[in-house]
């Protein structure tokens, strides 16, 4: 069995990852070795039925303009009266990062595993790549946002009858830390379940 050695470090990094909002990455993004590696930990999850229910689409360099061009006019459809400001602020969404990985959930009915079951490993994939990007050095932040859940902007990412985003992960260089946000209280969130006849 192997054993992992570097404990305190990777607790430390899981107790203080932090996400970095699009608007403040920077390039470089990822090289393509480091994106391999990349995909490689984000497929480590946990998996039931060795489904692999979940893909991904990368978003590079020109891409992220051509991709940008059809959620500007879809956002215009969408709203009719929508500014030019607002509309170039769309166009540009994905320009934040050097590269935008969505991940693809590929939920679909099972005789044994349930789709609930496959959607929850697809969100273990988003978190893998997060903590994954910021072990490499980078920036990373999940966002879904209105583009996730947009029946054309799925017929755009070609995605078929049961597939849904689970999200899209900016990954870049950092211009400063990201800043710290208030966490929850975990002894608040805690109870013990106790049988019914001991209560």
């Amino acid at each position: 069995m192997t054993v992992f050695n570097d404990t305190t470090n990777a607790l430390t990094l899981l107790k203080t990852r932090r996400s970095t909002v699009a608007k403040d990455m920077v390039p470089p993004g990822p090289d393509a070795g480091q994106i391999e590696e990349l995909l490689q930990v984000a497929t480590r999850v946990p998996d039931h039925g060795k489904l692999a229910p979940w893909r991904f689409i990368l978003f590079e360099g020109a891409a992220r303009t051509d991709f940008g061009a059809h959620l500007s006019a879809r956002y215009k459809e969408l709203h009719p009266t929508t500014g030019n400001d607002l509309l170039a602020f769309e166009a540009a969404r994905f320009e934040r990062a050097p590269l935008v990985i969505g991940v693809v959930s590929k939920a679909a009915p099972h005789h044994k595993i349930p789709e609930w079951e496959q959607q929850l490993s697809a969100g273990a994939v988003c978190q893998n790549l997060l903590i994954a990007a910021v072990a490499m050095g980078f920036a990373a932040q999940w966002l879904t946002e209105w583009y996730a859940f947009d029946e054309e902007i799925a017929r755009i990412l070609r995605l078929s009858e049961h597939e849904r985003m689970a999200g899209f992960v900016y990954v870049a260089s950092r211009a400063g830390e990201p800043s710290e946000r208030a966490r929850p209280e975990v002894s608040e969130l805690v109870s013990h379940w106790v049988p019914e006849c001991a209560q």
